[in-house]
């Protein structure tokens, strides 16, 4: 007879997330993962494979959450400057929330972008995502009117991409929204 889980498996998600984030990857031991979620080895190993295994599970659970957060801020905007504003905005809540370590994926580039094939896919499909997204919007912005030509929508949205994770960075080191704030109207003023 099969064993039956006893224990709820998104809070074990939420649980490893957590010390992952707060740790990283490379420094996150077996040893945290058992006393952050309370289960023993096996049980990890039994539910989840591997520690790295455990890690793409845990970045695409904050994905999906960051992917939730965003289209319920987006839910009653209709201009796409203030959609991509918003955001930026959510990223500085979100860090400040997280206690200024940053994004879990943009934390996980920097670590292990190049190391790991699983995790090199992950964050190349997180990034296109990240650019269609922006890249939308800028379309939108464009053919109203709102949002300039002097670049195409496709460059922006990098743009945007690399300003959003530098945006992560700098909020791990600044603790002050305001200049964080700052730094979002700079960036967007590019775009009208």
């Amino acid at each position: 007879m099969p064993k039956v889980e006893t224990f709820n498996k998104e809070v074990v998600i939420k649980q490893a997330t957590k010390v992952f984030h707060r740790k990283s990857y490379s420094l996150t031991s077996m040893q945290d993962l058992v006393d952050a979620t309370g289960l023993n080895r096996s049980s990890i190993y039994n539910t989840f494979g591997s520690k790295l295994d455990l890690y793409t599970v845990c970045l695409k659970s904050y994905q999906t959450n960051f992917k939730c957060s965003i289209e319920n801020i987006l839910k009653n905007i209709n201009s796409p400057l203030k959609a991509i504003e918003a955001i930026f905005i959510l990223n500085i809540k979100q860090n400040k929330n997280n206690k200024n370590i940053g994004c879990l994926i943009n934390n996980c580039t920097s670590e292990m972008a190049n190391q790991e094939v699983t995790i090199q896919k992950f964050l190349d499909n997180n990034h296109k995502s990240m650019i269609k997204l922006f890249q939308d919007f800028i379309e939108k912005g464009q053919q109203e009117g709102s949002i300039n030509k002097n670049n195409t929508a496709y460059e922006y949205a990098l743009y945007l991409l690399n300003s959003i994770q530098g945006l992560s960075i700098s909020g791990i080191l600044m603790n002050n929204c305001k200049q964080l704030e700052s730094i979002v109207k700079t960036t967007l003023s590019t775009l009208k």
